[in-house]
């Protein structure tokens, strides 16, 4: 239920409306919050603020928040086409998703909101001496909140959108994806040994990328039909009609009455891929990133260089111990499912950045020294998958490097005895 709930929020998050909506809701209750003063008998007590002073601050605050928001909006969105363009537009979901930005158009829509609520029922008489005195004490607050954060997101918008944080945004989404899977290896369920043997194939109920396997629910399903189910597809894949979601065993072998319905309601399907469930996708991202820095209309390799310095620090944190001791043992008996393929996380991280970058001796060298360091991270998966593409990466650039004292750079730093 936890992870359903963050997985929900998270998508809540990728909304722009929500927070704005939320902090408006709240400013509206602020405002009327100062009348319960009136009925505490402590107005003898408190100062006397002349009406006049706080019709006038909060007439400066309507009519200057307005403009403000209206200027947060167009600066994020300016930053959002920088991100898509710069980067890759798959980083999108995740600039959108920032909360500095987010809070400061919130506070902003709020203020104005706040401000109009309070001027009504101010003119209204709607305030006794006590309830003008808390207006005025909050109105002050909010002045001093919009300060605050406008200066911090001042801050902020003028990074949102650039190359460097869009990296490092999407840098710490694959970082927090990872974290959960090395906890979770197989997702709470029994790890797969082998390809799948036989069973009930059970298929999407749409075409989309698979989002999220919730397999507490499988689980359940699985007891209450005295099943085992085999999760044949992981977060990330494309689910076509042919394409088998889960396998599920009976007892009897027979599956005619399986309710395959409530299995597939399971695997969440959508239109994109989704960093939080998925972390082969920040790989891809920031691959993709890479790889439109060695494009020739950008032709920067020091971005793709800089790129790999990453892939290094997200694959040495893959094969370190998990966070908080061993990893979690399987909660869900009746449910396996299969393991990250770390040959699959290589092809994702390097391929494109080999092709692209096997013409440019920098980009070749500092590959074949960033699969070096991987291969010597003591993980005989990984050790393996960087001896392959090591031994890949050269072949591009024999073919793509023309001077012989370039190529000899590359063999250099290429892993003896792996094809180089």
């Amino acid at each position: 239920m936890r992870d359903r709930l963050r997985f929900i929020l998270r998508r809540f998050g990728e909304r722009l409306w929500v927070k704005p909506l939320v902090v408006c809701l709240l400013s509206i209750g602020v405002a009327f919050l100062a009348t319960l003063l009136d009925d505490t008998g402590v107005a003898e007590y408190l100062p006397e603020v002349a009406a006049e002073s706080v019709q006038r601050l909060l007439g400066i605050m309507a009519s200057s928040m307005l403009v403000i928001a209206t200027f947060a909006v167009g600066s994020m969105v300016s930053a959002y086409a920088s991100a898509s363009s710069t980067a890759t537009p798959r980083t999108f979901s995740i600039v959108v998703s920032d909360d500095v930005s987010q809070n400061a158009l919130s506070t902003f829509v709020g203020a104005f909101i706040f401000s109009i609520v309070a001027l009504v029922a101010l003119q209204n008489d709607y305030y006794e001496r006590a309830g003008l005195f808390g207006l005025f004490l909050l109105t002050l607050v909010v002045f001093a909140a919009v300060v605050v954060i406008f200066v911090r997101w001042v801050d902020q918008i003028a990074r949102l959108g650039r190359l460097g944080s869009t990296i490092s945004l999407v840098e710490a989404a694959t970082v927090e994806a990872l974290q959960r899977r090395r906890r979770a290896p197989t997702l709470g369920g029994i790890r797969a040994d082998g390809a799948v043997h036989g069973g009930t194939p059970v298929y999407a109920g749409s075409i989309g990328y698979l989002q999220r396997v919730d397999v507490p629910a499988l689980q359940a399903c699985a007891e209450h039909q005295d099943l085992r189910i085999t999760v044949a597809e992981l977060p990330g894949t494309f689910a076509a009609p042919d394409r088998p979601l889960a396998f599920v065993q009976t007892e009897a072998g027979v599956g005619s009455e399986i309710n395959v319905d409530a299995i597939a309601r399971a695997f969440t399907i959508g239109e994109d891929r989704k960093f939080d469930e998925d972390p082969r996708f920040g790989l891809i991202v920031l691959s993709q990133i890479g790889s439109r820095a060695l494009s020739p209309a950008v032709n920067d390799p020091g971005t793709a260089i800089d790129l790999l310095g990453t892939f290094i620090r997200l694959f040495f944190m893959w094969c370190a111990p998990a966070d908080g001791g061993e990893q979690k043992a399987p909660s869900y008996d009746r449910v396996t499912v299969p393991e990250l393929s770390i040959d699959d996380m290589f092809d994702d991280a390097f391929t494109a950045i080999a092709r692209d970058g096997a013409g440019i001796v920098e980009v070749a060298v500092r590959l074949q020294k960033a699969l070096r360091a991987l291969s010597a991270s003591g993980h005989a998966g990984m050790e393996q998958a960087a001896r392959r593409h090591s031994s890949l990466a050269f072949a591009r650039a024999e073919h793509a490097l023309t001077l012989p004292e370039d190529l000899e750079a590359v063999r250099r730093h290429a892993r003896p005895g792996d094809g180089a």
